[in-house]
């Protein structure tokens, strides 16, 4: 899955009443509609030594999706995201991103967003490209694979290896990366096969400028 989120300060009218008109703008694409109410998690408030959780109040999703289930558009009061669960290329995820980003700066006018985030998430199974045999070190570079990118360490004995590292990366974006053997749940079953997970987390915060 890919997932592209902007976040903005709270636009109140979003979840104020329905958006029909960003719906117009977007039924074409996405003409498959739902809503939720979700708790976001609790707030940690206080100063040391006197903490306490304060619970938030609850938040309309609304989700618009294409008719062959592959794109999916999710807006709050404080972030807008394209989701996408057959990925092939950024030039085919940024066309379906323009239309819904547009129409929703149109109608309601974010002040700027507050983060910019690129979420790629991929699940890589040897069974399915018939490498059963090939061990997951002849196939991903070394910084990915940990311990595991030693010969001498036999892939079977390794109960957990993963690498989570958060690094700079040019234009002043930052990138979060977990990376390692896992397993992947399928229709919720849990799948007995080891996949390597590959999680990129591409972000930037600050006051990004709103350009149409």
């Amino acid at each position: 899955e890919v997932i592209c989120q902007l976040r903005f300060p709270e636009i109140l009218s979003i979840g104020a009443k329905v958006p029909v008109d960003f719906q117009e703008a977007i039924r074409a694409d996405y003409p498959q509609y739902s809503s939720r109410m979700e708790a976001p998690a609790p707030k940690l408030t206080g100063v040391p030594g006197n903490m306490s959780l304060q619970n938030q109040p609850a938040v309309i999703n609304y989700q618009f999706v294409s008719a062959d289930g592959v794109w999916r558009v999710n807006l709050t009061s404080t972030f807008i995201s394209l989701a996408c669960n057959r990925y092939t290329c950024w030039e085919d995820f940024a066309k379906m991103l323009d239309m819904p980003l547009a129409a929703f700066i149109q109608i309601y006018r974010p002040a700027y967003f507050e983060r910019v985030g690129l979420r790629y998430l991929n699940f890589i199974s040897r069974q399915q490209l018939d490498l059963q045999n090939v061990p997951f070190r002849e196939l991903f570079q070394p910084q990915y694979l940990g311990l595991l990118s030693d010969e001498q360490i036999p892939e079977a004995s390794a109960t957990r290896s993963t690498v989570d590292a958060e690094v700079a990366i040019r234009g002043g974006c930052r990138a979060k990366i977990h990376a390692g053997p896992g397993f992947v749940k399928r229709n919720g079953q849990d799948n007995k096969e080891v996949h390597f997970i590959f999680d990129q987390d591409l972000f930037m915060n600050g006051k990004v400028a709103v350009n149409l």
